[in-house]
């Protein structure tokens, strides 16, 4: 273990993240949420904020960003590869709220923030960057179009699960658990129409390959 002191800004900022949604669900993510979280730290408060520089966006990007690395450790290889793709990307979503459960009133201010327009492209930059990493947790390897559609449709199903989850106050996160089921199955459902479709298409007479034959007839 690296001594506070003796940590690099990189180094500090991942060791504030998990300290400071505690005290902006208080004093939002403000230089005194900062300071407090320093303090837990024991380190100066004008340190902390040398490894903040972007302010209140770059807090929350370093809380997100530890969330994120949470859930890759909780999930290795091994336990994702007894599950079904959807229980995956299921259980990946629900860790997530599990470790946002405590901190509600933080999320709600920094979702606040984030909404912000001087702030929108940090916002989409960190919703794709949450959805990449949980369908490559997922074991996700696909590089053509499928890989911006999947992250794409993750950002919606996550983004309006979140919403729920926000006013969920059961202990189990009963009604957050059963919307993202019904959104993970409407995103099954859309996903095999498609590949319905995409079947269907492929055994339609084709245009192109009609004409060359009036072109090129065989002989």
């Amino acid at each position: 273990m690296i001594a506070p002191a003796d940590m690099n800004l990189d180094e500090l900022r991942a060791a504030l993240a998990p300290l400071l949604p505690e005290h902006a669900a208080f004093d939002g993510w403000t230089e005194e949420a900062l300071a407090m979280a320093a303090a837990q730290l024991g380190i100066p408060a004008d340190r902390a904020r040398l490894a903040f520089p972007g302010g209140q966006a770059q807090m929350i990007d370093a809380w997100f960003d530890w969330i994120d690395k949470a859930m890759l450790e909780a999930f290795p290889p091994e336990r994702i590869a007894a599950m079904k793709i959807r229980d995956r990307i299921r259980e990946l979503i629900l860790f997530r709220f599990d470790a946002l459960k405590a901190h509600r009133e933080a999320l709600r201010r920094s979702l606040a923030i984030l909404s912000l327009p001087q702030n929108l492209a940090d916002s989409a930059r960190l919703a794709w960057r949450s959805a990449d990493r949980i369908w490559r947790v997922a074991g996700d390897t696909a590089t053509d179009l499928n890989h911006y559609s999947k992250r794409a449709i993750l950002v919606g199903v996550y983004g309006s699960t979140t919403l729920v989850f926000l006013d969920d106050q059961a202990e189990d996160l009963a009604e957050t658990r059963a919307f993202l089921s019904r959104r993970i199955d409407d995103v099954m459902r859309f996903e095999r129409l498609k590949a319905s479709w995409r079947g269907t298409r492929e055994r339609l007479p084709s245009l192109s390959r009609f004409l060359g034959r009036l072109r090129y007839p065989s002989v």
